[in-house]
């Protein structure tokens, strides 16, 4: 087993960097991704990779832009939606480097870690890749973390707290006689409904989740289908964006002829929730994300102090 002291991680997806720390091994941090900013202090460590698109471009050119960019992944073998700093890498040295498998989307993909890795000569460090596609996979991309590192036990005590606390929540918010439907949405042009680890969170906070299944990659949406649902409650969590940067969106949907006629917004039940914190990265904070549905779903029932920072509502129009 290796000590703490000799380990050197790197971690190119933020979920990841949130299980590493969580399983106290912070101090073994050497670098990070570009979008790796929790706890707060990591955002101090060497930024090892970035994104090869406009990440201030509006929905619409962001989708365009990485659909391109895997497409010419795909046809030409060349980089991927994001670059990794072959020179950071070589300066680093990190004896595990922690990625994903689960979308060429969302982070760095295994095939360019491998191919950066391999133009450092002499130097072969254990990778460790990620495939949160359900909840299951989530809790065992915990364990090989941990025992990458030397630490099982570890491991099993954070899936241990974390299954506890979700499932108190899920004992209570399946107790409830209202399970209302709800429509998730992961992205807003094009509209997409949230899949993979959320749907199962839906259900374990109480809700019904109208569009998206357990463990599939998230599924476009049309306005039509969302007026045809007609859902007792709407969130918007879209994936890498903030709440002040998804409300940039918002009027998109509210252009939609028949938007003020859906059951939610009549009601005032539209909700936006902060997808880049919690809905879209798979780490240890998906016990908050259960809180933060459960207190949208149930407001009357859950109070975990989310409102205004995890999530907040949208006013009804006049």
């Amino acid at each position: 087993m290796e000590s703490s002291n000799e380990l050197r991680v790197l971690t190119l997806i933020a979920s990841a960097t949130e299980i590493v720390c969580a399983l106290g091994y912070r101090a073994s941090l050497v670098g990070r991704s570009h979008e790796c900013d929790y706890p707060a202090d990591v955002k101090s460590l060497p930024q090892v990779t970035a994104p090869r698109f406009n990440p201030g471009e509006p929905s619409r050119r962001i989708d365009e832009q990485v659909k391109e960019l895997v497409r010419e992944a795909t046809s030409l073998d060349a980089l991927g939606v994001y670059e990794i700093s072959t020179e950071q890498l070589r300066e680093l040295r990190p004896t595990h480097i922690i990625t994903q498998t689960q979308c060429e989307v969302c982070a760095v993909s295994l095939r360019d870690v491998k191919a950066s890795v391999a133009r450092v000569a002499g130097y072969q460090p254990c990778i460790v890749p990620l495939e949160p596609n359900a909840m299951a996979d989530v809790w065992e991309g915990f364990h090989s973390v941990a025992s990458s590192l030397g630490d099982a036990a570890a491991g099993n005590r954070l899936v241990r707290d974390l299954q506890t606390r979700i499932n108190s929540i899920a004992n209570q918010a399946n107790s409830l006689p209202s399970q209302p439907s709800i429509a998730a949405i992961e992205w807003v042009d094009p509209l997409m409904a949230v899949g993979n680890w959320m749907p199962e969170l839906i259900d374990m906070a109480g809700g019904r989740c109208l569009f998206g299944r357990r463990g599939e990659h998230s599924p476009r949406m049309t306005v039509e289908g969302l007026l045809e649902a007609d859902p007792d409650v709407i969130l918007l969590s879209p994936c890498g964006l903030d709440i002040n940067r998804t409300l940039e969106d918002l009027p998109i949907l509210e252009d939609q002829p028949g938007w003020t006629k859906l059951r939610a917004v009549r009601s005032g039940r539209v909700y936006v929730g902060d997808g880049n914190q919690f809905f879209n990265r798979p780490g240890p904070r998906l016990a908050e994300t259960v809180e933060i549905l459960a207190e949208i779903l149930h407001p009357d029932t859950f109070d975990f102090g989310h409102r205004g920072t995890g999530w907040i509502p949208i006013p009804t129009a006049a």
